[in-house]
């Protein structure tokens, strides 16, 4: 998922009316996921599992094209799963496997998918992202909190501020913290899904553990009784949130 320039997306949202998309196509590297959000076929779940594995363990075991299953089990789309692949670049689509993986999840796949509801790509801000304890491990931690925002067009140019405070506060809390935030590169419409940040979890017990205060951190780097600015900021800036956890499938997955 990619560093960028936030500052100069806006501009450029703010003249064109355009989208979320950002340059990614014009930097030397950045970290991007394509995402498929998918309903399988209740009648016929064991078929889908055995013929997903195998279908991820031919074709998406390693390098750009690994993929990452997750069951997505709160939220309005609770009993859908996401088919991750990445981290990738656009580039990469244009090696990425085809002829008889295109067949195989057409014939084996394909016919147990009640559903595709969304395909989509996902770039993470690098800079304000505290990600790197991630590294090395892909369960480690395997349950992700995501929280999806639409931003509110008349109040765009709030946002490199306000989650520039989020990302100082959340780097200054103490012991791990994982934390990523992510664009959308495509405009979604009515969907409204702009932007995403995922809040990374070892286990289900970590969400009954009161963990380090973050207005307590907030306010020490931005002084007494600020937390109510960056709340009114969030109200301008978010037309709409909702947040879902995604379990690490790994019966499914390409590892």
């Amino acid at each position: 998922m990619l560093k960028k320039c936030i500052t100069s997306l806006m501009m450029l949202v703010m003249v064109l009316g355009v989208s979320f998309q950002t340059n990614a196509q014009d930097k030397k590297d950045y970290t991007m996921w394509e995402n498929v959000m998918l309903t399988p076929d209740y009648t016929n779940l064991k078929v889908f599992g055995e013929n997903m594995r195998k279908h991820n363990e031919t074709y998406h075991k390693e390098g750009p094209y690994k993929s990452t299953v997750y069951n997505i089990t709160t939220g309005p789309n609770s009993g859908s799963m996401i088919w991750q692949m990445g981290p990738m670049m656009f580039k990469h689509n244009d090696s990425r496997p085809k002829g008889a993986h295109d067949i195989d999840w057409r014939d084996n796949v394909m016919p147990y998918v009640k559903k595709i509801e969304t395909v989509e790509y996902w770039t993470q801000d690098e800079d304000l992202s505290n990600t790197s304890m991630l590294a090395g491990e892909s369960v480690k931690y395997p349950i992700l909190f995501v929280r999806v925002m639409e931003i509110d067009n008349d109040h765009q140019y709030l946002m490199n501020d306000f989650f520039k405070k989020v990302s100082e506060t959340i780097k200054s809390l103490p012991g791990d913290n994982p934390w990523g935030l992510y664009y959308n590169e495509f405009i979604q419409g009515d969907l409204g899904r702009h932007v995403a940040s995922v809040n990374f979890s070892k286990n289900w017990t970590e969400f009954d553990v009161e963990g380090p205060s973050f207005i307590e951190a907030y306010e020490k780097i931005n002084g007494k009784n600020t937390i109510q600015n960056l709340m009114d900021t969030r109200d301008s800036l978010f037309k709409d949130t909702f947040d879902e956890i995604w379990e690490y499938n790994k019966e499914l997955s390409g590892d």
